[in-house]
């Protein structure tokens, strides 16, 4: 047998048993931690790891470290998904034990928003000032301002508006500006400081990063301004950021580098200790876009945490969808 059907088989036998078909199937729907599967499959975490490690070992699911958390997802190999689809496909949509293991899933993905929306309802005034703890805002806007280039802007789209820092500081260059962000306490504090900001050709929208409603192309510069760090799935934000970026448009993500600061995750309800280079960099390539790192800013004592700035660029004789 060919290699490649030597492969086949392998991941065949990993998928072929009750519980690891389970875990692919919840995986297909988003990247999971180790605890997350364990709660939603009601089973412990030896067991849960034995399954994730040889799922892994076929190529059908990927792992990686985040800090004290591991999280896993589906391999981004061909041959891998193919094979995952066709046996999901496969699957009786009205099988009793996926179905609960969706419920269960929904339930955590309502715990993850739920945390969050009180989170950001806690901090909502103070987030600004919460920013200022992990670099200097001043450094970070100039690199910011930079890396988004010189001269006039059609349409500016902030995703994860927050506060509507980012529509406040470039939203001038810009004919119109849209800024969208599930919290409405946010988006209130938002409205004044665009209003305050003479912004009048502002809008901002409750909307969800994931699904934003925009049409495709219909934007000369995307920001998403420390927002994929509380992600589950940010390589679909970055996928939905990128479908907006015009022919010579641009994509600017602002965010932390890897760290390893624990507490994030349990006081600022963070999910990823920061993002690599190389993921970034992928997301980007996966979205058609040409990714570069554009702003590498640590704190000035080199103990804190360090930004990152990347930029996904469409060229300008690319054809775009409005879909």
């Amino acid at each position: 047998m060919s290699q490649g059907s030597v492969q086949t088989v392998e991941m065949l036998r990993a998928a072929g048993e009750p519980t690891r078909l389970r875990i692919l199937s919840l995986l297909a729907a988003e990247e999971l931690s180790v605890l997350e599967l364990c709660r939603i499959l009601d089973q412990s975490q030896p067991r849960v790891s034995r399954h994730l490690k040889l799922l892994a070992e076929a190529g059908l699911v990927q792992r990686f470290p985040d800090g004290a958390w591991v999280f896993y997802r589906l391999s981004g190999a061909e041959t891998a998904r193919r094979l995952v689809d066709v046996l999901l496909d496969l699957t009786d949509d009205g099988d009793p034990v996926l179905r609960r293991d969706g419920d269960r899933l929904a339930a955590v993905q309502a715990e993850r928003t739920n945390e969050a929306t009180a989170y950001f309802a806690r901090n909502a005034e103070q987030w600004d000032k919460i920013r200022t703890l992990y670099a200097s805002e001043s450094q970070v806007e100039a690199a910011i301002e930079r890396a988004a280039g010189q001269g006039a802007l059609g349409q500016l789209v902030d995703l994860g508006a927050g506060t509507g820092r980012m529509l406040t500081l470039l939203g001038t260059r810009a004919e119109r500006a849209i800024g969208l962000d599930l919290s409405q306490q946010m988006l209130n504090i938002a409205r004044v400081n665009v209003s305050e900001a003479g912004l009048a050709g502002c809008e901002l929208r409750h909307g969800d990063i994931f699904a934003t409603g925009l049409p495709g192309g219909c934007a000369d510069l995307v920001t998403v301004h420390q927002v994929l760090h509380y992600l589950s799935d940010p390589a679909a934000a970055v996928a939905e950021a990128a479908r907006l970026v015009a022919p010579g448009g641009r994509l600017l993500i602002i965010d932390f580098a890897p760290h390893g600061l624990e507490f994030l995750r349990s006081q600022h309800q963070h999910r990823r200790l920061g993002l690599s280079d190389d993921e970034v960099l992928l997301w980007l390539d996966a979205a058609g876009l040409e990714g570069e790192v554009s702003e590498t800013l640590p704190t000035a004592d080199g103990q804190g945490l360090t930004i990152k700035i990347w930029a996904g660029s469409r060229p300008a004789n690319t054809n775009r969808s409005a879909a």
